[in-house]
């Protein structure tokens, strides 16, 4: 278990969310409050509708929290712009989603490199094949998204995600769309990642047997964490 911090990676304070629909304006989060301390993992774990992923888009700054306060490394990001947060991002967070969001007219170095290249860095491209290779696709670089099956799609996004070398990596059910076997090898890649580069891990997901592999695990429901967890939710 991961020992408490005074500077948590990740602050939310009394942070809701709440969207315009046809029906009129639902409200998705209320009033969550958390600390995620540097180096930890945290798996966010509850029924479908229950706001795990909307709460992880809240903590990569992805949605803007209605009320409440969301910090990530000192920062508010609620009162960040847009082109701030997008700056934010590249230089700290590394996101995962169920879908590989993979541009499908690069190739799977170019993939990688991109994020890095926009980030200033020379070694964009050798720093891509390094981590092409760490997820075991140093073979397939050069291969276009569409010739490569799910499972090298989302190596590819985790090796994307990872070479920045963020300080807090945000996966959203990275395995939903894989079958099971090749979700495991995911799950094993991404927590080995994680190690190696020693990024906060926030991940959502259904699998129980996932979420007993992070130090601590919240569970939401009807946009709220469990009661129950109060005292770990702090």
């Amino acid at each position: 278990m991961t020992s408490p911090s005074e500077n948590p990676v990740l602050s939310l304070s009394d942070a809701a969310l709440s969207l315009d629909g046809n029906a009129g304006r639902i409200e998705i989060l209320h009033a969550i409050s958390l600390d995620v301390n540097r180096g930890e993992t945290l798996g966010l774990v509850g029924p479908s509708g229950s706001g795990k992923s909307s709460l992880l888009m809240l903590m990569g700054g992805l949605e803007r929290a209605t009320a409440g306060r969301v910090t990530s490394l000192g920062h508010n990001l609620s009162e960040m712009s847009e082109d701030a947060l997008a700056r934010f991002r590249r230089n700290h967070m590394g996101v995962v989603f169920q879908s590989f969001h993979l541009i499908p007219t690069m190739t799977a170095l170019e993939n990688v490199a991109t994020p890095l290249e926009l980030a200033g860095h020379r070694d964009a491209f050798d720093r891509a094949r390094d981590e092409l290779d760490r997820v075991g696709l140093a073979a397939r670089a050069d291969h276009y998204p569409s010739q490569l099956s799910g499972g090298e799609q989302q190596r590819v996004a985790l090796a994307r995600a990872v070479a920045p070398k963020p300080d807090i990596l945000l996966a959203d059910e990275p395995t939903g769309n894989l079958d099971s076997t090749t979700g495991a090898q995911i799950i094993e890649l991404l927590f080995d990642l994680r190690a190696a580069h020693g990024a906060t891990l926030v991940l959502v997901t259904h699998d129980p047997a996932v979420a007993d592999r992070c130090d601590r695990v919240l569970r939401l429901r009807d946009g709220r964490i469990d009661s129950g967890q109060a005292g770990a939710a702090a």
